[in-house]
């Protein structure tokens, strides 16, 4: 009873409560908030070319003074960067890592490091600890925070409002293309790769020069720390360059030691790992591609990455190479999302916009710089124009301070007595008493026009675009000599690259497919056949159809969904004759009640399909109207649906078959009296004249030589099947 109060207590609250909401307005309150902060917040970058997770930490560590005193803990950087990001030590340490010298992830790191950081270039080979580790800020990062505290960007309250943060960072070079950034977030992505640092800035200064100047002209390709090779492809990289989108292959080196009998890997591309590589080549080696191989292991130490792999002696080396930069991650793609947040609206740039945003974002610190400057020399100059005026009169200066009774009165006794501001006054008074000589207020006094000339040069600056280009391509020159180095990436044609097929490595055998009325599929080889013929197959099944073809060709089977499934034979296992085989069903993804009709071996596509329906009518189609410019696993609509398919037959010449009708008639007929079509959803022709509610029943193909049912054959269609008492109804479907 107690239970029953409390169900309808519950229900009646969940009834008083209730709200019905619209799905779109719920989806705004609570779902777009999160969308966007992942997004704005966490996984595209800026213009600056740093995470907001980048940027808390770097900025936390030139805080710290980093820039220039020793290393410290890695422990207490994290710590210290909890104050401005609150996400958990793990995960700002693993940003931390990411960033180091010691991980070779950046072709630029800004984290000098000290200590285990792991590599980029190994899965299993984990960083240790924070507090075994230490760092300090790279040089390269004085572009990146010397102008912060000239007022070059905004800052923001952190997520407490104890402290304050910028919100980008004025860097002095495009470093959005030069640091490798992925991302995923709500909806969308961001993957940006690498570029060699003096290929960016010498286009951007061309870019200043001339906005239409050839982008190939400097910008070689994308840049990466692991080294490898890029296959360049002009167009291919073209519409990168233009539209942010598209991908491109990158390649491992290796040096084949004759002597030794062994391959060294020294290179791979930076989107894999050693171990991914070295579990790829192991399966490889499993399933027979590999043969030649008969050891691998990894040898990378402190001279280098290094996966050594032992050949047989005689093999064929740049085939099994190819097959390795086929099947693993040897040659790998990368795919380009130029995704970038622009005043925190995500946009999809190419490499020109990129530079026309940053530029714009550039001159906007420089603009932000020089008026703070211009500020800061302004209030000098005020000061000293204060001091130019008592310099012919400092006895009258000392006269005052000492004649006045009262120190509150001094200050307003010698601004009356001058003509000079409070601030000026307060300046003049500040001086030391030692420093009242003629040298040091001559000297100060020289500093005016020093001041007068820069105050003059930077209003020039500060409203000429072209001066600020100017400034923006002297910084980048002196970063090009500072940080400048060659390219480790190495840039080979893609017509160059001899690029190997599935088909190139597929050997060459026969083998012998068995279709079972169950659906199961055998491929057993020649020499595997003879040494044991027996089939092993299920209780009821039989063996449907049994053809010989070579490993290297295409097979098709027939479903009773109208679909015609296309198969390479090698991409089937090898088998037994002692084994089931393959489960059509589960291998195909067949729907329930789904079937395989037929097993067809159409070697060069020729002959014909020949299809007998229900109501007497026989379709004979082209074969060539199954055969596809590319390899299509799945052809839809292969035969006439509009009577029931009751048999089909591939042939490479015109046939006699004999139809059999469920009220014991049959028709002998050749099939070079039918019309050929092209159309694979013809419905043919009608072939056999059929009483009413009579239906075509079963069909068969009679041997040339087979004169038996010469009684009952017809020349013209259609015909009328002649009367057979001794027939029964046997169906093959």
């Amino acid at each position: 009873m107690k239970q029953k109060t409390k169900k309808n207590s519950t229900q009646k609250y969940i009834e008083t409560n209730k709200r019905v909401e619209n799905i779109v307005d719920t989806l705004k309150q609570n779902y777009m908030p999160y969308a966007m902060s992942v997004i704005v917040s966490r996984a595209i970058p800026e213009i600056d070319g740093f995470k907001p997770s980048h940027r808390k930490l770097l900025y936390t560590m030139y805080r710290m003074n980093l820039l220039n005193a020793n290393r410290t803990k890695s422990a207490n950087i994290v710590g210290q960067t909890m104050k401005l990001n609150p996400h958990g030590d793990s995960a700002i340490y693993e940003t931390m890592v990411k960033l180091s010298r010691g991980n070779e992830s950046l072709l630029h790191p800004y984290i000098d490091s000290k200590g285990n950081f792991g590599k980029s270039t190994s899965r299993d080979m984990q960083f240790a600890a924070p507090r075994y580790t230490e760092a300090k800020l790279m040089p390269l990062c004085k572009e990146l925070f010397g102008e912060i505290e000239k007022n070059t960007v905004d800052f923001v309250d952190n997520y407490d409002s104890t402290m304050k943060e910028p919100v980008l960072l004025p860097t002095t070079f495009p470093n959005i293309l030069l640091k490798a950034n992925k991302g995923i977030a709500v909806g969308m992505a961001s993957s940006i790769p690498s570029f060699n640092l003096s290929e960016i800035c010498n286009y951007t200064i061309a870019y200043l020069k001339d906005i239409n100047c050839n982008m190939f002209d400097f910008i070689l390709g994308p840049d990466f720390p692991s080294r490898g090779e890029l296959l360049f492809d002009e167009e291919e990289m073209k519409s990168i360059y233009e539209t942010g989108r598209g991908s491109f292959k990158l390649r491992g080196k290796y040096r084949y030691l004759k002597k030794e009998q062994l391959i060294e890997i020294y290179e791979i591309p930076y989107t894999t790992t050693v171990e991914v590589i070295i579990e790829k080549i192991i399966d490889l080696i499993k399933d027979g591609t590999l043969r030649e191989i008969t050891d691998i292991r990894d040898e990378t130490d402190l001279n280098g990455l290094k996966i050594t792999i032992d050949v047989r002696k005689n093999a064929d080396v740049e085939s099994m190479m190819g097959k390795i930069f086929k099947y693993t991650t040897l040659e790998d793609s990368f795919s380009c999302n130029f995704n970038v947040l622009i005043d925190n609206k995500p946009k999809i740039l190419g490499i020109k916009d990129i530079i026309f945003h940053w530029l714009n974002f550039r001159r906007q610190c420089i603009v932000r710089r020089t008026l703070n400057e211009m500020e800061d020399k302004s209030k000098r100059l005020f000061l000293l124009k204060g001091l130019e005026k008592i310099i012919l009169d400092i006895d009258k200066v000392i006269a005052i301070i000492r004649n006045t009774e009262k120190e509150i009165d001094v200050l307003p006794n010698l601004m009356n007595a001058f003509a000079i501001e409070e601030k000026q006054a307060e300046y003049i008074l500040e001086i030391k008493l030692r420093n009242l000589n003629k040298e040091f207020i001559l000297k100060k006094i020289s500093e005016i026009k020093e001041l007068e000339e820069s105050i003059t040069k930077l209003e020039e600056i500060y409203h000429s675009q072209k001066l600020q280009d100017k400034l923006i391509i002297s910084e980048l020159k002196s970063i090009i000599k500072t940080y400048g180095q060659e390219r480790k990436t190495t840039i080979v044609s893609k017509k160059d690259v001899v690029v190997y097929s599935k088909e190139d490595f597929t050997e060459d055998y026969s083998v012998t497919m068995f279709l079972t009325k169950d659906g199961y599929l055998k491929k057993i080889p020649e020499l595997s056949l003879r040494a044991y013929s027996e089939q092993k197959l299920k209780d009821n099944d039989s063996i449907l159809q049994q053809i010989e073809m070579k490993n290297t060709d295409v097979f098709m089977l027939l479903s009773t969904n109208n679909i015609l499934y296309q198969v390479k034979v090698s991409d089937l296992k090898d088998t037994k004759a002692s084994l089931l085989g393959l489960f059509l069903p589960n291998y195909l993804k067949m729907e329930e009640n789904e079937r395989i009709i037929q097993m067809i071996f159409p070697e060069e596509y020729e002959g014909y399909m020949v299809y007998f329906f229900e109501n007497g009518k026989v379709a004979k189609i082209n074969f060539s109207s199954y055969q596809t410019k590319s390899f299509r696993k799945k052809l839809q609509n292969v035969y006439s649906t509009q009577s029931p398919l009751v048999d089909c037959f591939h042939i490479k010449k015109d046939e006699t078959f004999v139809i059999f009708t469920d009220n014991y008639r049959c028709l002998s007929i050749d099939t070079s009296s039918i019309p050929e079509k092209i159309s694979r959803s013809s419905q043919g022709v009608k072939v056999i004249n059929l009483n009413k509610n009579a239906k075509v029943e079963r069909i068969e193909l009679l041997e040339s030589d087979d004169r038996e049912w010469d009684f009952c054959k017809t020349k013209t269609v259609p015909s009328s099947a002649k009367k057979n008492k001794r027939l029964t109804t046997i169906s093959f479907l």
